[in-house]
């Protein structure tokens, strides 16, 4: 087919210079925020004792932050696209690192969980800005490919880096400094994001704020988040489980009746029901409840099982943070502009699957180079193949408007799937060691060798089984991608699926932007 001007690979005549610059300030941002996941998971031992804060109430160092990251993910897109996607950038980055100081100083358990929810709060506003400045920024299909190639892999593989620099932190420095350490990165990305961002005009939306949407979203995510989390420790029948999972239930389903009738929406339902921006949160969400798992059970069989120190924990993941970038800056981002993105994320989240299933042979005395390694590279390359596409895809054909709350979904989409596979998959794995310890402990005299050796494979064994639902998950994802998701690529006349209609309208959706 001919080329002509909306196919061009040319940026576009208004495409701001100071892009690419913009983008180092916008994916140091986002490593901050992922990196947030993790490490303070490694210095959370270290805290604690310091603190003084009861093994019932740890959790709660987690918890805080993952109940205002993911309760105010919508809320946050919806200010950025109100306030400007710059001014919430900054903001969240100046807020995000004050609350960082206020955990690295803090004296007792309230300081600390008080801060972890700012920062939860700042990481909200601070998330949708970042991913909806690169949407907005860069729309040459080409240049985005790269764009989002860098930003996918940093999405992917910062929680893998957390895992190195928090081990590093805590055993050579201090639990406090896996705080303070945000404080450079917040002060170097504000200050460059502020003098080089230059923001498309036009892409404010001036509406008034939904405020009972914000309202319902915000305790029906909030709801959703500590079901799931409290699930993971007092179990899935609990009362107050229950009761969260019902009370999310009620009130996401009154926001999506209210959304469907006010004038201005804080989530437009076109957001969510044009199929392939769907397919998108949906075969994400799913991936990342598979992640999510792995990574707490490699942590745990590694430094468990395996007797590694946080610092060589940290580094036995960097085969995966290798092929994540691999993945997405060398497979995605160069083929981004020539196939499907479905022909992208289906076959990576099975080559991810792939590596997945090496790891369901994991037995107490097995090889880190012949086993674990081969298997994360399998799984960062598929994953990292996957994301940047996912990433890019997410936020196409979004009115410019739009743009913050469609990006707080791919967010949002993550902090569910974080939350639902920490507390589904640890509870496949707990009941399958119990189960073993059950079959096997008769007889093994407590507490000598051969006892603990049969707990060593009772909980090789719960890692496994849970290995093994993991990678039914990631088979799921594909085959949601490759269904659901039906544009063709970028710049193309049309959808993949034939049949023209409303396949032909889907795919129309989300050519232009790219193409213009």
């Amino acid at each position: 087919m001919p080329k002509t001007a909306a196919t061009a690979a040319a940026p576009p005549a208004a495409a701001d210079s100071n892009r690419w610059k913009a983008l180092v300030f916008i994916a140091l941002a986002q490593l901050m925020v992922v990196l947030d996941a993790t490490i303070v998971n490694i210095a959370l031992p270290s805290a604690q004792t310091d603190l003084g804060i009861s093994d019932g109430n740890r959790q709660w160092v987690i918890t805080a932050y993952a109940l205002a990251f993911g309760g105010l993910l919508l809320f946050g897109g919806r200010i950025a696209d109100k306030w400007g996607r710059k001014n919430a950038f900054t903001v969240g980055l100046i807020g995000f690192a004050l609350a960082s100081a206020l955990g690295g100083a803090a004296g007792g358990q309230a300081m600390m969980l008080g801060a972890r929810a700012l920062q939860g709060a700042f990481g909200a506003l601070l998330a949708p800005a970042a991913l909806s400045l690169l949407a907005v920024m860069f729309t040459d299909a080409k240049e985005r490919a790269k764009a989002f190639g860098i930003y996918g892999a940093i999405a992917g593989g910062g929680g893998a880096v957390g895992l190195i620099l928090g081990g590093f932190l805590t055993q050579y420095l201090n639990w406090r400094w896996t705080f303070f350490v945000n404080i450079p990165f917040a002060v170097v990305a504000a200050a460059g994001a502020w003098m080089v961002i230059r923001e498309p005009a036009g892409g404010r939306n001036r509406a008034p704020l939904d405020i009972p949407g914000v309202i319902l979203s915000t305790l029906g995510l909030v709801a959703l988040v500590y079901g799931f989390t409290r699930a993971e420790s007092a179990g899935w029948s609990d009362a107050v489980t229950v009761v969260m999972f019902i009370a999310s239930a009620a009130l996401l389903a009154a926001f999506v009746f209210v959304e469907s009738q006010v004038k201005s929406p804080l989530l437009p339902l076109r957001v969510l029901l044009e199929r392939n921006r769907g397919g998108v949160y949906l075969s994400l969400g799913l991936a990342v409840i598979a992640m999510f798992g792995l990574f707490l059970f490699l942590t745990y069989y590694l430094q468990v099982v395996k007797g590694f120190s946080p610092v060589k924990t940290g580094f036995a993941f960097l085969p995966m943070i290798a092929g994540m970038i691999t993945g997405s800056t060398q497979i995605g981002a160069r083929l981004m502009t020539r196939v499907a993105p479905r022909l992208l994320m289906g076959p990576g989240f099975l080559v991810a699957a792939t590596g997945m299933l090496l790891l369901t042979q994991l037995e107490v005395g097995s090889s880190y180079p012949l086993l674990i390694l081969p298997a994360q590279l399998l799984l960062g390359l598929g994953m990292g193949t996957a994301f940047m596409p996912a990433m890019s895809l997410a936020t196409h054909g979004v009115d410019p408007a739009d743009a913050g709350v469609a990006s707080a979904m791919v967010n949002t989409s993550q902090q569910v799937g974080g939350a639902i596979g920490t507390a589904l998959l640890n509870t496949i794995a707990a009941s399958a060691t119990t189960a073993y310890l059950t079959d096997h402990a008769a007889g093994v005299a407590a507490g000598g060798p051969a006892a603990k050796l049969v707990r060593a494979q009772a909980m090789v064994e719960g890692y496994s089984t849970a290995i093994w639902w993991a990678v039914g998950i990631l088979v799921a994802s594909a085959t949601m991608a490759l269904t659901l998701i039906n544009t063709g690529r970028p710049g193309s006349a049309g959808p993949v699926a034939s049949g023209g209609g409303k396949a032909a309208k889907d795919a129309e959706v989300m050519v232009p932007v790219i193409a213009h």
